[in-house]
């Protein structure tokens, strides 16, 4: 049974368990893992595939959601051990050159990037496989497939395995095990309709569990899908009447902060409100939001 194989890694980021999971898949004499996190968890990783009487080049194979720091920050380390990192066309390119992506990053996070994010480091060529839409990539027997995937970002891949699905962010945040579900919706590349015919894609998918990287493997897949439909429905009627007055990007997040606590997020336990600070706070997700208003809506 495949969920037998497949760990849940608590990369336990900046003393917050249950924010950012990295996925361990067992195949016999080899590992493979889903969304490796940022590298300044690479200590936590290593920590726990020593207690399973792994080493890091027991790592064949790295499959990355989407090259957000967050969920590839430590494919360069992976890639220097010897792991072969699976990657979305649009974003192999900043993996062999990171220079773009963490200047891009450093915009956003200023003198935090480093304490947040640590090292990024560069892949080499020929450690990068770059699947098509769709592939089938055999791996000692088993088969994970690769799913286009926009929506978050236009260079995302759900990675399905034996009817789990590793969803990234295109799944949605979910945190605590608890019913409410948000949409990370960060610049600059957020974008509803194609998030919608995602989600389409993947509903019509025969699937066991949904484990998106924030966090957790769950087994109400209907719901969840469900849940993350009407939650973009929602934000789209939201922001339809919001910028009919023309807000700007810093009135709009001060909205966005409330509407957000409206649907559900002031009702989780207070232990995890801070945890927004880093997996999708307020001022990022609405400066996504602002910036596909202005460049695809207006446009």
């Amino acid at each position: 049974m495949s969920l037998e194989r497949v760990f849940t890694v608590d990369l336990n980021f900046f003393d917050f368990p249950g924010a950012i999971a990295c996925y361990l898949v067992r195949l016999s004499d080899r590992a493979v893992l889903i969304d490796p996190g940022p590298a300044t968890t690479i200590p936590t990783l290593q920590k726990v595939l020593a207690d399973r009487n792994l080493t890091p080049s027991d790592v064949s194979d790295v499959f990355i959601t989407h090259i957000h720091l967050d969920h590839a920050g430590a494919v360069g380390w992976l890639a220097e051990q010897g792991a072969m990192i699976h990657v979305h066309p649009k974003g192999a390119a900043h993996l062999v050159n990171p220079e773009k992506l963490i200047q891009s990053a450093s915009r956003i996070y200023g003198d935090l990037m480093d304490t947040l994010w640590g090292e990024f480091k560069p892949v080499s060529e020929e450690r990068i496989h770059i699947p098509a839409d769709n592939e089938l990539i055999p791996i000692n027997g088993h088969q994970f497939q690769v799913l286009d995937t926009p929506g978050h970002s236009d260079h995302h891949f759900a990675i399905l395995f034996e009817g789990i699905l590793f969803s990234g962010d295109i799944g949605g945040i979910r945190v605590g095990n608890f019913d409410h579900i948000e949409l990370p919706t960060p610049p600059p590349e957020f974008n509803p309709l194609k998030w919608r015919e995602s989600l389409k894609r993947l509903k019509e998918l025969d699937l066991r569990a949904i484990a998106p990287t924030h966090f957790g493997i769950y087994t109400d897949v209907q719901y969840h899908l469900d849940h993350l439909f009407s939650q973009l429905e929602r934000l789209e009627e939201w922001l339809e009447k919001q910028m009919v007055r023309q807000p700007t990007v810093e009135e709009l997040n001060e909205a966005l902060g409330q509407w957000l606590d409206q649907q559900g997020r002031n009702q989780l336990p207070q232990q995890y409100q801070p945890y927004f600070t880093y997996l999708n706070p307020t001022w990022m997700s609405a400066a996504g939001i602002y910036r596909y208003w202005r460049k695809v809506r207006q446009a």
